[in-house]
């Protein structure tokens, strides 16, 4: 099952429209889901006992809209709603319990208010198994591409997983992207773009996933430059990119890691955070 948070807003509908698709190329059902946070609302001063009913039909409006987006865009696929009590955030890590993945938009209104990019981030991706996508609003060309970060930790072969699927299932070329710099104390001993050895361990970590997926087209793309700024110059041709997530905090912030945190506020594309369980 694919998980999706509605609230209305355009990056929301984007979630919708991507969910929708993967949910037809992965024969997966789709639930739509709508948080009725009353916390804002709840304002002595201005008692208002009509709003927790306003609240509710807000949110049956952006689920019913968000219905008859995924019939116009994939009508062959199941699809349910929900329509929960509480904090978006909460309410959606336990949605992704149960899923095999979760979709959001990069920014919330109505039901998610309040929860901008950061949020997101802080109270799904880094608290969630499963890979979570956040869809930017904004449209772009599709270019046919699906750009992974490649590193030689444990917690980034979900993420080379997922991506080879994505790419499999979309006919995509997939860009495995290794950044690397030297320690300040190595510089003008060795040529910063020579390391024959990186390039060995990035065709090692790869080999596996592409005799899995021999259809697909993999570009080896090793850059000497900081992850965030490689992986985010990567993204700009790409329809998805997919990260790892390392944190290993004891809050939500720190959970995240900085790499998946850094790209998910600057990468142009839409991003999957990929948290090894």
């Amino acid at each position: 099952m694919i998980v999706v948070g509605v609230d209305g807003s355009v990056p929301a509908r984007a979630a919708v429209a991507w969910a929708a698709n993967d949910a037809f190329r992965m024969h997966q059902p789709l639930r739509l889901v709508h948080a009725v946070d009353r916390q804002p609302h709840q304002i002595s001063k201005f008692p208002d006992p009509d709003r927790p009913d306003q609240l509710r039909r807000t949110g049956q409006k952006a689920l019913n809209e968000a219905v008859a987006l995924v019939h116009e865009r994939q009508p062959s696929i199941e699809v349910t709603t929900r329509l929960e009590e509480g904090s978006p955030g909460s309410i959606l890590r336990e949605q992704a319990k149960a899923a095999a993945e979760m979709v959001v938009g990069s920014r919330g209104l109505g039901g998610f208010t309040g929860a901008l990019l950061g949020s997101i981030s802080d109270q799904v991706a880094g608290h969630t198994e499963g890979p979570v996508v956040v869809v930017q609003g904004a449209q772009r060309p599709t270019y046919g591409q699906v750009v992974v970060g490649v590193d030689d930790t444990p917690e980034g072969r979900p993420a080379l997983a997922y991506a080879f699927e994505q790419a499999t299932l979309r006919g995509s070329t997939l860009r495995a992207v290794h950044a690397w710099r030297l320690p300040v104390q190595a510089f003008g001993t060795v040529s910063p773009h020579e390391d024959p050895a990186r390039e060995e361990m990035v065709k090692e970590l790869l080999k596996p996933f592409a005799r899995q997926y021999p259809d697909v087209t993999v570009v080896e793309d090793i850059r000497y430059a900081g992850a965030v700024e490689a992986l985010t110059a990567a993204s700009a041709e790409a329809d998805l990119l997919v990260v790892g997530s390392h944190g290993r905090g004891a809050v939500s912030s720190a959970l995240l890691g900085s790499v998946s945190k850094g790209v998910l506020h600057h990468a142009p594309c839409t991003v999957a955070v990929v948290r090894a369980s």
